[in-house]
């Protein structure tokens, strides 16, 4: 099964480099959503394969100022299933304490309002490891890391990203067949954690206490970009065929309108954000499309998006 096989090479990966660092725990940001839970699920794999205590995945929750009840109450639950250390940081004292340092103005929900929070979890996580003797697991997956959908020095960066080659539509159907081999209870709490939306809740919550900030209302269906993306870099297909073969594919879910103004938006992300992508940190391959700059794939920083998007197919 593949989903199997893939779940194994992330473990597999993982393994190897605490057998190669030896070192003793393994630490990593909860949200209680789909990236980390599927980084969390690995992590938890791997320690029974070494046969090490789970109580050493020190497991941090850092609720900011988007954080819902729904994904902080996940989070709880997944880490307490799983027998972590589970450990939990108010980092909007310290984000607050930031802001007030740079003259940054809270009312202002802009790019910094979003990346101080971030960096703040990263900064957190990195500094638990150094005390603990651990690696900070990273949790983003492929689809971000093609888009840029990342903080730059954030959650762009760990010392071991297990989801690197896995993309966000491929995400769920892991955490799917974990919670399908699972117990009730762990089962119950993969599945709400898979019908949760993707956001990072870097933003205040709506006035019921929802979500604010779903992703996929901002760059539009993950579906689309792994789509364009997949084509893209595994056959070198030109603008015009991936839109073609979208349109094909995707006929009776989306528009030709929308599929060609969410190429547009691949196409500008992809390429302005590869400076993120020459520095990730390491992670398995478990595909076909990897972006490592140490493997796979090679770009110039400075890139034109636009020269590509004009390119015609032979």
């Amino acid at each position: 099964m593949r989903c199997e096989e893939i779940f194994h090479i992330q473990t597999a990966g993982l393994a190897k480099r605490f057998e190669h660092t030896d070192a003793a725990r393994a630490v990593i940001g909860i949200s209680g959503g789909l990236d980390s839970t599927l980084a969390l699920l690995v992590v938890s794999e791997t320690f029974k394969r070494l046969g090490r205590d789970p109580h050493n995945i020190v497991t941090v929750t850092m609720p900011g100022f988007g954080t819902t009840d729904r994904t902080y109450n996940n989070a709880i639950a997944l880490c307490g299933l799983l027998g972590t250390d589970l450990r939990e940081i108010d980092i909007k004292p310290a984000c607050l304490q930031h802001f007030k340092d740079i003259g940054h103005d809270l009312e202002k929900h802009d790019v910094t309002y979003e990346n101080v929070q971030a960096r703040e979890r990263t900064q957190m996580l990195m500094d638990i490891a150094n005390r603990e003797g651990g690696l900070v697991i990273g949790t983003g997956d492929l689809s971000e890391i093609a888009l840029g959908w990342s903080t730059y020095n954030g959650d762009h960066m760990s010392m071991y990203a297990v989801n690197c080659s896995v993309p966000k539509t491929l995400i769920r159907y892991l955490i799917r067949w974990v919670a399908d081999n699972a117990d009730k209870k762990l089962r119950l709490t993969l599945e709400d954690i898979i019908d949760t939306p993707v956001s990072p809740e870097l933003l205040p919550n709506r006035k019921d206490g929802e979500i604010n900030q779903k992703t996929e209302d901002i760059i539009g269906p993950y579906e689309l970009h792994d789509f364009f993306l997949y084509h893209m870099v595994k056959y070198g297909a030109a603008p015009d065929k991936i839109r073609y073969l979208a349109e094909i594919a995707f006929q009776d879910k989306y528009q030709p309108e929308t599929i060609a103004r969410i190429l547009e938006l691949f196409l500008r992300r992809f390429f302005t954000q590869q400076f993120k992508r020459s520095c990730i940190p390491d992670g398995p391959k478990v595909g076909t499309i990897s972006l490592s700059p140490r493997g796979d794939w090679r770009m110039p920083t400075d890139a034109s998006w636009n020269t590509w998007s004009k390119k015609k197919s032979p």
